[in-house]
């Protein structure tokens, strides 16, 4: 295993890390089968996880923390903050006041006196950045959190958040966990570049392509009965897309790979990426992903790829992407209607 510096950290982390979003009551329930599948990832050289509080409402934490008993020194491990934990309108969020309580939260079910990465799952529009880095770097110099990092945040507010590091001597995001996929380009155009500015760390979610990428969904062919389908039936059922994996597979197999090799493959391929992450439900689906570590594609394979999906596009739907207000919310794109009659 050759391990990569995250970011300008100098922690060094594997190139693969394991995602534990499908541990717990949300995909596998079997506490005892998700601790082997981390177990099997780690003899494998993989030393990264990465989960979050909102994952089965703790579920996926108590789980990791379960089984890093003994090998905790050893594994960089991050985790998430930022989605509801309970009906409480103030448990969510990028306050300092939930924050404060949800690392606690963390630190308990995970079974840890620190956490190496801890990142901000989503932007908060009514929470100003400076509240929040500003608690970020109170839990470091507590010694609680060793770095922290967002996640599929916005390069405007990525570039802000630095810049308000800066200018109050807060700790600066130095990772950012963005979707990444040969469906999913649009970050080649400024965040990638955004972030190798400001030497931070990536960490690409959905490699994949909620599972697109593995030759299971197939054009003019009935969806498998899948949770990803039940989830985001838009995405799983996307013309666009399943037009672009039937050009993919005959690349792929002309390569000899399968189309999930070669999905991992182009991801990894980015100097910009620091690790992909994987997302198993089962050992099985381990054992696959892991399979196709030491695919390094070629560039005549990767420019047959950008013919098919040009760089920097979006070609499908990503239903668990952020929607930043201003996309959301009509009122915030529309006049009203008085001055649109006057004009």
């Amino acid at each position: 295993m050759q391990y990569r510096t995250l970011g300008r950290t100098g922690i060094k982390v594997s190139p693969y890390c394991l995602g534990a979003m499908m541990f717990g009551k949300l995909a596998n329930p079997d506490h005892d089968d998700c601790i082997q599948i981390v177990h099997k990832a780690l003899d494998f050289g993989i030393n990264f996880i990465d989960t979050a509080d909102r994952y089965s409402a703790g579920e996926s934490e108590e789980i990791v923390g379960k089984a890093l008993k003994g090998r905790r020194d050893r594994i960089v491990l991050a985790t998430k903050v930022h989605g509801p934990m309970g009906d409480d309108p103030n448990m969510q969020g990028n306050s300092r006041r939930w924050i404060t309580s949800a690392v606690e939260g963390s630190l308990r079910r995970l079974q840890t006196d620190y956490i190496d990465l801890y990142q901000i799952h989503r932007p908060a529009p009514d929470t100003d950045i400076e509240e929040t880095l500003s608690v970020l770097t109170d839990l470091m110099r507590a010694g609680k959190v060793r770095a922290i990092g967002s996640s599929t945040f916005p390069v405007s507010e990525i570039v802000e958040a630095q810049w308000v590091a800066e200018r109050r001597g807060l700790g600066r995001f130095r990772t950012e966990q963005p979707p990444y996929s040969i469906l999913d380009r649009g970050i080649e155009r400024d965040m990638l570049p955004t972030c190798q500015r400001y030497g931070m760390g990536v960490l690409v979610w959905s490699p994949l392509s909620k599972g697109m990428l593995t030759g299971r969904y197939r054009k003019g062919q009935p969806l498998p009965d899948s949770l990803r389908v039940k989830v985001f039936p838009k995405q799983m059922s996307d013309e666009r897309s399943l037009d672009a994996i039937e050009q993919l597979i005959p690349i792929a197999q002309g390569a000899g790979l399968s189309l999930t090799h070669m999905a991992l493959g182009f991801v990894m391929a980015h100097p910009a990426v620091t690790s992909a992450i994987l997302g198993p439900r089962t050992q099985q689906q381990l054992d696959d992903l892991l399979a196709g570590a030491e695919v390094r594609l070629s560039d005549d394979v990767l420019d047959q790829i950008d013919q098919v999906v040009p760089p920097g596009a979006d070609i499908g739907v990503n239903e668990a992407n952020y929607q930043p207000p201003a996309v959301k919310q009509a009122s915030l794109r529309r006049r009203p209607i008085a001055e649109r009659k006057a004009a």
